[in-house]
């Protein structure tokens, strides 16, 4: 399940980036593009499922190392996993973890690998039955060089305030 991922706020100098860039807008559950806001909800229907989508997110964050990500907690039906989107600048291959962190101590971890390109991505933990209110799931996705090698790169998350730094 993970070949891609990665999600930011910078460790040292993250800065809210009005891009967009990096979600599909084709996608039904994306929130506007460019929104800098706080973490917002958005409750959609799931075309031909019958199924509502909630997606929460915190803001996008790019580094100044050319990382750019941006976290979302999202509940489908009785389903809530964790998705960080991203788009990898800097000319080396990266790891992505991204943590869902529930209700009840119930966590999900996944790391994602991240090439060296610079086209945006995905990386997902695997879906798991909700348990308890959406709002009470956090997602926090850390950008590092492969392997825990060196410094975080980028850390985000689904409810972080709109400038994160360290």
């Amino acid at each position: 399940m993970g070949s891609k991922g990665a999600a930011g706020s910078t460790g040292a100098d993250a800065r809210s980036s009005g891009s967009g860039a990096l979600r599909p807008s084709s996608r039904s559950d994306d929130k506007a593009p460019g929104a800098s806001s706080p973490p917002a909800v958005a409750a959609l229907p799931v075309l031909g499922q019958g199924l509502s989508t909630a997606v929460r997110c915190g803001p996008e964050l790019s580094s100044p190392d050319g990382i750019e990500a941006q976290t979302c907690v999202v509940t489908q039906g009785a389903q809530t996993w964790a998705r960080t989107y991203y788009r990898n600048a800097t000319g080396e291959a990266l790891d992505v973890v991204l943590s869902l962190m529930g209700p009840y101590d119930r966590n999900v971890r996944m790391t994602c690998a991240v090439k060296a390109e610079d086209e945006p991505g995905t990386c997902e933990t695997p879906r798991e039955p909700a348990r308890g209110n959406p709002a009470a799931y956090t997602a926090v996705a850390e950008v590092a060089e492969r392997g825990g090698r060196g410094p975080l790169l980028l850390r985000s998350g689904s409810n972080s305030p709109a400038r994160t730094g360290s």
